[in-house]
């Protein structure tokens, strides 16, 4: 297996129970073009762009090492990470998968490469909220951000394996999925990494890297990767963790996110995942200049104002609870959806 190249398509691979070799896959691909909708139009488009001449594809990067910008991604490499996977989470040829991600972005390219690469049996549907409604099937291994993974809660358990990434897990979520069989990993990745090089199972608080991954901490306490088989240079991330182990590391948040209030660093992901089930609204936290502390915590809620509990914020410590609380009508989003906090404030 470790010898296989961009150019390979498992003999066990099958595309809604059809076996597609090259050929096939690029007449797939044309067909896709032509005659299918917006989604399956850039799935096509990526396929060609795969099996072209070019050793790479290109790509948006993520914005976790900074602005986001038009990468290029080696397809080996692309294999390479598809390759660990399979290791890490023990990954078998003829394992049947869901694919449910958009291909324009990297978790949905990548779904679509180990499919083809590993052999597994996909089956490919137009992305949405509820991806396993009106499927009565049974997958080996499934990825779905978490907005997926909560309105298909009540058909999760027919998932052997499922990653969630692309956005924190909500503490409402968690308490649901640790009542399942399912085995479920928390992924942390980004373009540039390819998808996930770190996850964990739910309910833990460290990650652990995947095969031939390296971390190191920079002198902002910010995490860089260390992985041959996926870049040639070092990844530096603006993600603050803690080093546990060479292969260990508790993420405590973006360093461009942090509030120094009054001396005190305040991670807002942190705050925010103690909130997380205690406000139904999409909100999060943010510094804003204050005179006397230097900034202050504001928090931020989506919608219409209402009256809030007052025992919402008794879960916070002292220096954690927000000085000001502001509405706003709608968030501020990038294109694949995560919200621009500075941007919604306007």
């Amino acid at each position: 297996m470790n010898n296989q190249n961009y150019n390979t398509v498992h003999p066990n691979f099958k595309w809604n129970g059809i076996s597609l070799d090259r050929k096939n896959l690029l007449l797939a691909a044309h067909d896709l073009i032509k005659e299918g909708n917006d989604f399956e139009k850039t799935t096509g488009e990526f396929l060609l762009e795969w099996f072209n001449p070019n050793s790479f594809i290109t790509a948006t990067s993520s914005g976790t090492t900074g602005i986001p910008k038009k990468i290029t991604i080696d397809k080996q490499a692309m294999v390479n990470s598809a390759l660990a996977t399979a290791e890490f989470f023990d990954l078998k040829a003829g394992n049947r998968v869901l694919h449910c991600m958009s291909t324009a972005y990297i978790a949905g390219k990548m779904m679509l490469i180990r499919s083809i690469i590993l052999g597994f049996e996909m089956d490919f549907v137009t992305p949405s909220s509820n991806p396993l409604k009106g499927n009565n099937r049974n997958y080996d291994f499934v990825a779905m951000v978490p907005m997926q993974v909560q309105n298909s809660i009540s058909e999760v358990s027919r998932v052997k394996k499922l990653i969630i990434g692309g956005a924190k897990i909500s503490e409402m979520l968690l308490n649901q999925l640790l009542e399942l069989p399912t085995e479920i990993f928390e992924t942390y990745g980004m373009t540039e990494t390819i998808t996930h090089i770190a996850a964990k199972r739910i309910g833990e608080k460290a990650f652990s890297v995947l095969p031939n991954v390296a971390i190191t901490c920079d002198e902002r306490g910010c995490l860089v990767i260390t992985a041959p088989r996926i870049s040639d240079t070092n990844i530096v991330t603006n993600d603050a963790v803690e080093l546990l182990s060479e292969t260990q590391f508790l993420l405590l948040g973006r360093i461009d996110n942090v509030i120094n209030s009054g001396g005190v660093k305040l991670y807002p992901e942190q705050i925010e995942a103690k909130l997380s089930d205690k406000i139904k609204q999409r909100f999060f936290v943010i510094g804003i200049p204050d005179e006397k502390l230097g900034e202050k915590l504001l928090l931020v809620i989506e919608g219409t104002p209402v009256v809030l509990d007052d025992l919402l914020l008794d879960t916070l410590e002292v220096y954690e609870k927000p000085k000001a609380i502001r509405f706003v009508p709608k968030f501020t989003e990038t294109e694949s959806g995560k919200v621009k906090r500075t941007e919604s404030l306007l």
